[in-house]
């Protein structure tokens, strides 16, 4: 049987606001296998972005289990976390979160560093992976030279910099027209058929959703679509 990237055994996430407790996550199981395309979809306060924290490793559950690659992140030093995340996981964010001062070359180039990756093999990696996303003859631009849609594929270059097996996209079309969103999930399409990597989007757009294999409705910290269980088959196979 395939080892789950990332595993939820009855995750709950509670925080406190003096003595009021908030479940933001109520005993959530769920894998993400290699290979798959997953959509997480939900109204504001649902919980999504809890959801989303636990699947990037980026949050402890209060009660539950969390694994990565069948280790139980609650038991690694931050050190040793953010080794395993930065190897695993990569990240898309709706704001695109890049560096001001750093070129679209330079942006795609710092994670890299952050994982000890040789000069050399960085600065090829990172034209690559810009030719991949069509930004070849703009890698030397400042992200405030770029478009909305240039600055994503950025953000997506560089979330593929360290070669993860899973890419976290939270909203990635969020600020962009519908064209262009269009291209972005193309690019992201690409990686996963042609890359056989892991997409894991965060979206409140049925249309993004449907780039994917499975579409997981969350609500009030609990996945609730009637059809979860027979979508999670076909992705967890």
């Amino acid at each position: 049987m395939t080892e789950p990237i990332i595993k939820l055994e009855n995750v709950w996430k509670t925080y406190l606001f003096g003595k009021v407790e908030l479940h933001a996550l109520r005993g959530v199981s769920l894998e993400i296998n290699p290979g798959s395309f997953v959509s997480i979809m939900g109204p504001s306060g649902s919980g999504k972005s809890t959801l989303l924290n636990m699947i990037g490793a980026l949050d402890f559950p209060t009660k539950g289990s969390l694994f990565v690659r069948g280790t139980d992140i609650t038991k690694l030093s931050e050190n040793e976390l953010s080794r395993l995340r930065g190897k695993t996981i990569g990240f898309i964010f709706q704001e695109f979160n890049l560096l001001s001062h750093l070129n679209a070359l330079e942006n795609v180039i710092l994670p890299m560093i952050f994982q000890k990756v040789p000069q050399a093999k960085r600065i090829e990696k990172a034209k690559e992976l810009l030719n991949i996303v069509g930004l070849g003859d703009r890698m030397h631009h400042q992200p405030a030279e770029l478009s909305g849609g240039e600055r994503q594929r950025v953000a997506i270059a560089r979330a593929f910099a360290n070669d993860p097996e899973m890419v976290i996209a939270d909203e990635p079309t969020g600020n962009l027209d519908s064209v262009t969103g269009k291209k972005i999930m193309e690019i992201l399409t690409d990686f996963h058929k042609n890359k056989g990597k892991t997409i894991v989007t965060v979206t409140h757009d049925q249309t993004i959703a449907s780039y994917s294999q499975a579409i997981i409705q969350i609500k009030d910290g609990q996945i609730v679509s009637n059809n979860t269980a027979a979508q999670e088959l076909s992705w967890k196979t």
